[in-house]
């Protein structure tokens, strides 16, 4: 395996990484805490699907080279309906009764602490410790170019994780509830007083960062397996990639995935691969000395 494999490996899980990354930014710049159970929505997205897929009878089958077949995207938006609705349910049982008692953001973060840890272990009790998969077939990766071969499974999640991430750019730059959940974020007191529905919109980002990490604990389980501590591994890169870009910059969010995933397959070069773990936390120790705001992260 060449430099360049390792590359086009590091811009794929990057590219997967970044809807998460996303998500998660989107969460801290409108919810104002960081929620670390936001990891483990991932985890419930990537299950759900697996669960709704067994329930049609769809294991097993695929389409052309790829290992999905019918139904997946009805996998996706079914997931994504869990999980958003899931964490509004978390929202109203937890977190809104906490800031209704002017909470301050350490019982938020806490508390996040403990949704996350009751979530993973109810996965581990529904599933057990085994890994699954959408499909188990052995599928084989496919020559795009010289010394570079990639799966075509990786292949369809890349070309879809792209658009959805125009997709959803798009959506926070030229719709009304876009500009509405950006206001909101850059000034949430100006932003009532200018008439915009504070309440709804906050339950409209929770919405849009639960559907968002469906999708990447979704495309996550396509390209390997699931497992109930995939979130958790994820839960230190997806930070990594919002204080690396920037929190509240999207664009920040998807660059900084990108370099956490190009960096950590980089890294298998010059170090044991069991060490891998470890460099989203030490890119983030760097970033934090250096520019605590993030890349694109605006200084206020």
């Amino acid at each position: 395996m060449n430099l360049l494999q390792y590359l086009v490996d590091g811009v794929m899980d990057g590219a997967i990484l970044a809807l998460g990354a996303i998500g998660l930014s989107l969460s801290l710049s409108l919810h104002r805490f960081a929620n670390f159970a936001y990891a483990e929505y991932l985890t419930w997205g990537a299950y759900a699907a697996f669960t709704f897929f067994g329930l049609a009878h769809l294991s097993g089958q695929s389409i052309g080279g790829f290992s999905i077949g019918p139904g997946f995207a009805g996998m996706i938006l079914l997931a994504c309906a869990a999980v958003a609705l899931f964490s509004l349910l978390i929202d109203a049982l937890v977190f809104t009764p906490l800031r209704r008692r002017n909470a301050v953001k350490l019982t938020l973060i806490f508390a996040s602490f403990g949704i996350g840890l009751l979530l993973r272990n109810v996965v581990l009790i529904l599933y057990g410790p085994e890994p699954e998969y959408y499909n188990r077939a052995l599928q084989m990766a496919v020559p795009i170019g010289p010394y570079i071969r990639v799966r075509p499974d990786k292949l369809l999640v890349l070309a879809l994780a792209i658009i959805l991430i125009i997709g959803f750019h798009l959506f926070l730059t030229r719709t009304r509830y876009g500009l509405a959940m950006r206001a909101v974020a850059e000034n949430p007191s100006l932003a009532e007083f200018s008439g915009i529905p504070t309440e709804h919109t906050l339950k409209l980002a929770w919405v849009a960062s639960g559907s968002l990490a469906a999708i990447c604990g979704v495309f996550f389980g396509v390209s390997g397996q699931l497992t109930s501590e995939m979130g958790f591994e994820l839960l230190l890169p997806l930070f990594a990639a919002v204080l690396l870009g920037g929190v509240g910059s999207m664009l920040g969010a998807a660059a900084g995935a990108l370099i956490i995933g190009i960096s950590g397959s980089l890294s298998v070069l010059l170090i044991p691969s069991s060490y891998k773990p470890a460099i989203p936390f030490i890119i983030l120790l760097i970033i934090l000395y250096i520019r605590p705001k993030g890349i694109f992260g605006k200084v206020k």
